[in-house]
């Protein structure tokens, strides 16, 4: 087993540890204390979240997987994992009805660690709103959050998050098209100031309506904790890098989904088994899906990984995957690990998925340790000299969602 030399110091204002690891000693299967971590609002979360949209209930059975993976988060200090009330895998969630699913099996999960003889309780768990026409008032916030607390169980939400900017439109082509973010913003206020919630956020706000939130918040002594976006080395485009460039100047955290950039930041799509080095070829094992793609997904997937010829050039993510495997293979790390810590240096927590303890340990392997700024900067030449960026696969897009009508789009202006 390698021997770990920790030294915690201050970096851009986050608090991390340095750790040298010996590069050709056998992986390890307990990773050490978490301590690399950063102020949320009045949180402090690891700087590497886990995102909790493919969990599945299994129609209620025990999951294992899931069940271990809580007790790893629990036993490294805690988890930070991220949620929302329209997140479900039974159909009756995709088509809006029985909302709350996986904020139930969160709040399970962590509540048998709680109670596990050695478990541990010191979870973070951020949740969400989800704008619809439906809901128009403050009241239908405080209504909505107020479920969400039942459902996790919770006296005050650590983190509450609005989802989208309030997009959901069927009757626009009617002339009924006015929003109610405002509304919204004074509903999480009121949640706020009732102590339901302990910290505000949103997501895919770009800088101007970020910043408008940020000022009508602060009208009503309400601190702007989050934003999440999509963000990821070939996913700063589009006001990508501009929305986290506002949002650090305003002291709202950027949470990032997306970061691998739907597995593309991985090799997964464009390796080689031959080509892998033996610590590429396990983070691969560990940390990516390879049964949950619909067939857009993998098409558009592939189109990304290898090019097209028209809107992607032939090659597609590969000139910038390599030079992601030289870095790692030189830091004793992953191309996954480069990925999330990518973004750690960018300042924001990157959101990765992950369904078992071994994903999640995995990506975990993003903490401890940094990029030099030489190296960040040869990462964003690559991606920019592919001559595209990431904006989602099939259905799965970083500036629209599938609404039950079709797709309503965003843009981060």
């Amino acid at each position: 087993m390698p021997a770990y030399k920790i030294a915690p110091f201050l970096l851009f204002g986050t608090y991390l540890v340095s750790v040298t690891v010996d590069a050709y000693a056998p992986a390890v299967s307990k990773p050490p204390e978490l301590l690399d971590f950063s102020p949320l609002g009045s949180l402090t979360v690891p700087n590497v979240g886990c995102g909790t949209i493919a969990w599945s209930t299994d129609k209620g059975r025990p999951n294992p997987d899931l069940e271990e993976l809580v007790s790893v988060a629990g036993s490294q200090g805690g988890g930070f994992f991220d949620t929302g009330e329209r997140y479900g895998s039974h159909a009756k969630t995709a088509f809006g009805m029985g909302w709350g699913e996986t904020e139930c099996l969160v709040a399970k999960l962590i509540r048998q660690e709680a109670n596990r003889e050695g478990g541990t309780s010191k979870s973070i768990v951020a949740t969400k709103f989800t704008p619809s026409p439906v809901r128009t008032t403050v009241q239908s916030v405080v209504e909505a959050c107020e479920k969400s607390q039942q459902r996790l169980g919770v006296d005050s939400i650590d983190l509450y998050q609005i989802q989208m900017p309030d997009i959901v439109k069927p009757m626009r082509f009617l002339g009924f098209d006015k929003t109610f973010d405002k509304v919204y913003w004074d509903g999480l206020a009121e949640c706020y100031h009732r102590g339901l919630v302990k910290n505000v956020g949103v997501s895919n706000y770009g800088p101007t309506l970020v910043s408008q939130c940020h000022e009508h918040l602060a009208k009503r002594g309400v601190p702007l904790a989050s934003n999440q976006i999509a963000f990821s080395l070939i996913g700063r485009h589009n006001g990508a890098q501009q929305t986290l460039d506002r949002c650090n100047e305003l002291g709202v955290k950027v949470l990032a989904y997306y970061p691998f950039a739907m597995g593309l930041l991985t090799g997964k799509y464009t390796t080689t088994p031959e080509e892998m080095f033996a610590d590429n070829m396990l983070a691969s094992s560990l940390s990516l899906s390879t049964s949950r793609r619909s067939i857009f997904e993998r098409q558009d997937l592939e189109r990304y990984a290898h090019g097209d010829g028209k809107l992607i050039p032939v090659g597609g993510v590969s000139p910038l995957v390599r030079t992601m495997e030289r870095i790692a293979k030189r830091r004793g790390a992953t191309v996954s690990h480069v990925a999330l810590n990518y973004i750690i240096c960018k300042g924001a927590i990157p959101i990765p998925g992950a369904r078992t303890a071994a994903q999640y340990v995995d990506n975990m392997g993003a903490l401890h340790w940094r990029l030099t700024e030489e190296e960040v900067s040869e990462l964003e030449n690559e991606a920019d000299n592919l001559g595209f960026s990431f904006d989602g696969a099939g259905f799965k897009r970083s500036n629209a969602k599938f609404v039950g009508y079709g797709m309503e789009k965003w843009s981060l202006e």
